[in-house]
């Protein structure tokens, strides 16, 4: 495992699960051309980034270090 979790907590998981729902009620929604269940997948979305956030608040996601880094090459 990295130093470093790459999102590995409760919060981001469950962001992220909600999210794939999302996307895929969008997708089938798409394709069977129903407007209405495109939107109801967007609110899921939005869902997403609501519940995630307010977990990480919680104390659930990553604590923050205080740098910042350009990425896994940066030196």
């Amino acid at each position: 495992m990295s130093k470093r979790s790459h999102g590995h907590t409760p919060a981001a998981w469950t962001g992220v699960l909600i999210a794939f729902v999302g996307f895929i009620v969008c997708s089938v929604f798409i394709v069977m051309s129903v407007p209405v269940g495109f939107w109801i997948g967007i609110g899921i979305l939005l869902l997403a980034a609501i519940v995630g956030g307010v977990m990480s608040m919680a104390g659930l996601g990553n604590r923050p270090t205080g740098k910042t880094e350009l990425g896994h090459g940066a030196h």
